[in-house]
């Protein structure tokens, strides 16, 4: 979605208004988050009819174009206005599988299980703010939602296939709309649809409730997290966009929410991307003019400033925060001028990557334009490599910002994990399985998890070791270079989570995994290797192994 059609599509719900609120000026307020009860007599307004647009809704020919919805009126769960949820799959076509709290506690939705391709529906009005490859998911949906009681919440739909993900972030939808098919992606034994209802926002500090006294009826708790109907943008928290996503108190608490606001501009460019971007670009400090006349904190050279979007026909610097001048010292036209020119960069990519002139991934090819300028990522046919600049300067800016985003990025923002209790190690192999399955790629992923859609051997244990440790370790990118981490604990003494290499050479090993217990470790495998197919999976010790522990 470009900046163009956020500004001029008319929203008709009252998520369309909280996601409005991230990108206008709002009044100071001394408002703190703590609201009180709205359940009875509430100055809440009505909630209007959800409209907007549905054009990626989902168009199973077998399908029905809605699922009635539920328009009763529990007790309390009609404060003002009607109740619109509906289940999110039609009765008759699923049972329930697993329930919420099983596991020890660690499940924390309710497994659906239904015939592979069954339609999934949006339980309520809302706003579509991940939609995608997910760990552990495989796939899933975030729609954020503003119950009748006026209290915000997210539904999470997971493990649907590539092809089973019906909508897009930034898209509005409606109880009852098709958005999904049933699949089983991700850390799944069979189709089903996993199901959450998290209050106060998956990205936005809520946690999840048992779905079912929910579906029937109950009304939404309070359990902290964004409130949608707030004053104060540090309370929405970017509850309706993806600027959600953003981890809490990793950038300067100014400008939070601009990061936030910014993350909304397009899907492709997360606010966690720009946070670390700028945490490069100008370590979050104003009034920077580099040797080379980049200015402020996105470090814009004049003429870049001043150049027209594309997308929309406006600057990339424009008058964000209304004080009436568009400038690149001003935190809010800065950091919005960023989302602008990343987003306008990925939108050009993307069309060269589609016409086959351009290969790799999309986010690390966007970084390179910004620093390189586009035309170089189109002249190289990928990551510049036209100039010696291009080698010392353009491709570490890309690895480091790609190495720091995960610090940025909201717990869990990107899938199930998040540390929980258990040792180092075991922490390490959980992260591992929620990646079971996702392809092998050559040269993929990293701390930042999957990149160009998949993981190759150091990738995986970047990703996980990274995950486990809350982003406190970042490995080397290679194995070569992993096996200079931490220390080395002999073969017959390794825990879970210890880092197993293989393939030893003059330089080193060629591969590596973690260690799951019993012999077995995850590991990213080739497509060629003759332990099995290419991708994330568990196979055996091989005979050459030898062990380190990094946590």
């Amino acid at each position: 979605m470009n900046v163009r059609t956020i500004m001029m599509t008319t929203f008709g719900s009252v998520i369309g208004l909280v996601a409005l609120v991230l990108v206008i000026v709002l009044p100071s307020s001394d408002e703190t988050c703590e609201t009180g009860d709205v359940l009875v007599g509430s100055s809440v307004p009505t909630l209007p009819e959800l409209g907007g647009d549905n054009r990626a809704a989902a168009t199973s020919a077998a399908a029905p174009t809605s699922n009635p919805a539920v328009t009763g009126t529990p007790v309390l769960a009609a404060g003002v206005g009607p109740l619109r949820r509906t289940l999110p799959l039609e009765t008759g076509t699923f049972t329930i599988s697993d329930v919420f709290g099983s596991r020890g506690g660690d499940h924390k939705g309710i497994d659906m299980a239904a015939t592979d391709g069954t339609t999934i529906y949006s339980v309520s009005d809302g706003r579509v703010v991940a939609a995608g490859p997910a760990s552990g998911f495989g796939n899933w949906i975030v729609v954020d939602s503003v119950d009748t009681n006026g209290r915000a919440y997210s539904a999470v739909y997971g493990h649907m296939w590539d092809a089973g993900v019906k909508v897009r972030t930034g898209q509005t939808v409606t109880a009852g709309q098709p958005i999904g098919m049933v699949g089983s992606a991700g850390e799944s034994s069979g189709p089903h649809l996993h199901f959450e209802i998290v209050p106060g926002g998956r990205f936005t500090g809520g946690r999840q409730i048992d779905p079912m006294p929910w579906l029937d009826g109950a009304p939404t708790p309070d359990v902290g997290g964004a409130r949608a109907f707030s004053s104060d943008p540090n309370c929405v928290r970017g509850f309706g966009s993806a600027g959600g996503a953003l981890a809490d108190g990793k950038v300067p608490a100014e400008l939070e929410i601009w990061y936030r606001r910014a993350g909304t501009v397009c899907p492709e460019i997360s606010s966690s991307l720009l946070a670390a971007q700028a945490k490069q670009e100008s370590g979050f400090r104003r009034g920077l003019t580099s040797p080379a006349g980049a200015q402020g904190l996105a470090q814009f050279l004049p003429g870049t400033a001043a150049s027209i979007n594309p997308d929309d026909g406006q600057p990339y610097i424009i008058d964000a925060d209304g004080n009436g001048s568009a400038s690149v010292w001003d935190d809010g036209d800065a950091i919005i001028g960023q989302a602008r020119y990343m987003c306008s960069i990925a939108h050009k990519i993307a069309g060269w990557i589609a016409a086959g002139r351009v290969s790799g991934d999309l986010t690390a090819l966007t970084l390179a334009g910004y620093n390189a300028g586009e035309g170089a990522v189109l002249t190289s046919g990928g990551m510049p490599n036209q100039y010696a600049a291009h080698y010392s300067e353009t491709r570490p800016y890309v690895t480091n910002i790609l190495a720091m985003e995960p610090q940025y990025r909201a717990p869990g923002a990107q899938g199930r994990f998040t540390p929980g209790e258990g040792s180092d190690g075991e922490q390490i192999v959980e992260a591992a399985h929620d990646w079971l399955g996702t392809p092998y790629v050559w040269g993929g992923g990293g701390a930042q998890g999957p990149s160009g859609g998949g993981f190759d051997g150091p990738g995986l244990t970047a990703a996980a070791v990274f995950a486990a440790s809350s982003g406190e370790v970042t490995l080397p990118r290679t194995a070569e270079q992993q096996w200079e981490a931490g220390r080395e604990v002999p073969i017959a003494k390794a825990a879970a989570g210890d880092l197993v290499f293989s393939g030893f050479g003059r330089q080193g090993p060629s591969q590596v995994g973690i260690y799951a217990g019993n012999g077995r470790l995850i590991q990213a495998v080739p497509p060629t290797s003759n332990r099995g197919g290419g991708g994330v999976a568990e196979v055996a010790v091989p005979g050459d192994a030898r062990a380190r522990r990094v946590l």
